[in-house]
């Protein structure tokens, strides 16, 4: 994907302001596709239910083995191993291996990046639920009073 952004100046040609510049915007631009792209994978990789079930095992234990992590479901090796690499892509996990053994431990930044996303918009969604719960309460309320 290439990006491209111009600028036009509309200052006159005696104007001590020449035109306006793009570095300043580079960095921040290239900042925020790569915080989007990050955010795209975490999100992404949590939609699977069996992957939150993998997160959620790591969450509990300080580290787990691939096939200790594959034992309760009931999906073979290799679907676990596609998981696991879309995890791994996400940064959610770091696996390491030692002899056979490869071990998957739980990498919490992205995970926290992804909630610093959602609390920016945990207002929207707190005021909603509070006009929902007093709705249902006067709602409640009503129905108790009429005897229904």
């Amino acid at each position: 994907m290439t990006l491209s952004l111009r600028i036009y100046s509309t200052a006159a040609a005696d104007s001590p302001v020449k035109g306006l510049t793009t570095t300043a915007i580079w960095p921040t631009l290239h900042y925020m596709v790569n915080y989007s792209a990050q955010l795209d994978r975490t999100f992404a990789a949590l939609v699977d239910p069996t992957r939150r079930a993998i997160l959620a095992r790591l969450e509990r234990e300080d580290g787990a083995s691939v096939s200790e992590l594959a034992r309760p479901f009931a999906i073979k090796l290799p679907a676990i191993m596609k998981h696991l690499d879309v995890l791994d892509d996400a940064g959610l996990i770091t696996r390491s291996k030692v002899g056979r053994t490869v071990t998957v431990r739980l990498s919490p930044q992205p995970m926290r990046a992804a909630m610093d996303w959602l609390r920016r918009y945990e207002r929207f969604w707190s005021r909603s639920l509070d006009r929902l719960a007093a709705y249902a309460e006067r709602k409640e309320a009503e129905a108790r009073k009429s005897g229904r």
